[in-house]
């Protein structure tokens, strides 16, 4: 099982993702590299003679400790994810600082390529929490996974969220084994996402919250993302890490939410759109402005929104409220959009309404999966809405 073997090079004292990496590309795999002694160890970037020394010793210790972590995660029934694993997240995958091994409690399926990451702050207002909700509650409609981090405030909120919607899903990566419940309120909730999607962690079994943690699993939720929306945070918050992560080092899209000016929450947003970030106030916008995914990625057959302008994968069921619920205003509006693409100009004309109303209520309509943007101001129905 390859695993074990960047298992073991995972639990190596002074080896971390990108030396882990370059060793076994210098070895020629992961089981070989668990073997390096210290002369194969020094002519690795990064680890010279010094370093080789103690890692040496390090690397055979790690053995045994592999060898535990991985019975107790079968005895979890927590399966373990490495780069050499065909069901490793392609685009995490792809940052240069991937983990060698994801505890996955729960699954990762082909369609969670098409995730997007919500995240915030832990002190997030009502506005903040309500918005997340909205958010991943309109982006799951879509066929879109929910990323975010498991914690309280923004994060919890994104995650139920997805969950609203029958076929929704999302994964949470976490600051702590997947065996741990942190914060411990949301020990129902993790219940929840690990059916309904899985909760990650690069982190062994039994590793508790620590502190140090945090920052560094923001890489792994902006890596497994297309996209990343920050609804809430001040300019130091874990958010604003995930932000920078996502823009500068993974080339991934930037979202961000507008708040009140006098909402220190709301300034890490507001630096985040005047540095250029994408301003979205609804699902539909950033569902517009998410770009394609790289041409170096495999598009899994039948999995769900891989370009922007692609259709969300039809559900088959009958959904749950809100997203049954529509009221006369958007009755009217869907009995004016043709079976084929229709001007926004002639929703207003047939429906009868206001253009200001016919503007509110088709964003909505949007959001519960109902219509769809076809290009500029040209609407059509879902092919089969739900």
């Amino acid at each position: 099982m390859a695993a074990i073997h960047w298992l073991q090079l995972a639990l190596t004292a002074g080896l971390g993702p990108v030396l882990i990496r370059r060793l076994v590309e210098a070895a020629g795999g992961a089981e070989a590299a668990t073997a390096a002694g210290e002369t194969l160890l020094r002519g690795v970037e990064g680890i010279g003679p010094g370093r080789a020394s103690r890692i040496a010793p390090a690397l055979r210790a790690a053995r045994d400790a592999a060898a535990r972590q991985a019975d107790a995660a079968a005895r979890l029934g927590v399966a373990l994810l490495c780069p050499d694993d065909p069901a490793y997240p392609t685009l995490l995958a792809e940052i240069d600082d991937a983990p060698p091994i994801l505890f996955v409690r729960g699954r990762i399926e082909p369609r969670d390529l098409n995730a997007v990451a919500v995240v915030g702050s832990r002190r997030c207002s009502h506005y903040g929490r309500e918005q997340a909700e909205r958010f991943a509650a309109g982006l799951a409609a879509s066929g879109v996974t929910i990323v975010s981090g498991g914690a309280r405030g923004v994060d919890s909120a994104a995650h139920r969220g997805a969950l609203r919607h029958p076929h929704g899903r999302t994964l949470a990566v976490l600051g702590c084994g997947v065996d741990i419940v942190y914060p411990p309120e949301n020990q129902e909730l993790f219940s929840q996402i690990a059916a309904r999607g899985a909760l990650l962690s690069e982190f062994p079994i039994g590793a508790g919250p620590a502190p140090e943690n945090f920052p560094r699993r923001n890489r792994i939720i902006s890596g497994l993302s297309r996209g990343v929306l920050i609804v809430e945070g001040d300019e130091r918050s874990g958010a604003m890490i995930t932000a920078r992560l996502a823009g500068d080092d993974h080339g991934r899209g930037v979202f961000a939410l507008p708040g009140r000016v006098d909402n220190p929450m709301a300034r890490g947003p507001h630096l985040l759109i005047r540095d250029g970030a994408t301003l979205v106030a609804s699902p539909a916008d950033l569902l517009e402005a998410l770009d394609p995914l790289p041409d170096s990625v495999d598009r899994p057959t039948g999995a769900g929104l891989f370009d922007a302008a692609a259709d969300p994968p039809a559900l088959p069921e009958e959904p749950a409220e809100p997203f049954a619920v529509i009221g006369e205003l958007q009755r009217r509006i869907l009995d004016a959009i043709d079976a084929e693409e229709c001007p926004i100009e002639r929703i207003i004309e047939r429906s009868g309404l206001e253009a200001a109303v016919v503007v509110r209520e088709i964003t909505f309509l949007s959001i519960k999966g109902l219509v769809r943007r076809v290009g500029g101001q040209v609407y059509a129905r879902r092919r089969n809405p739900a």
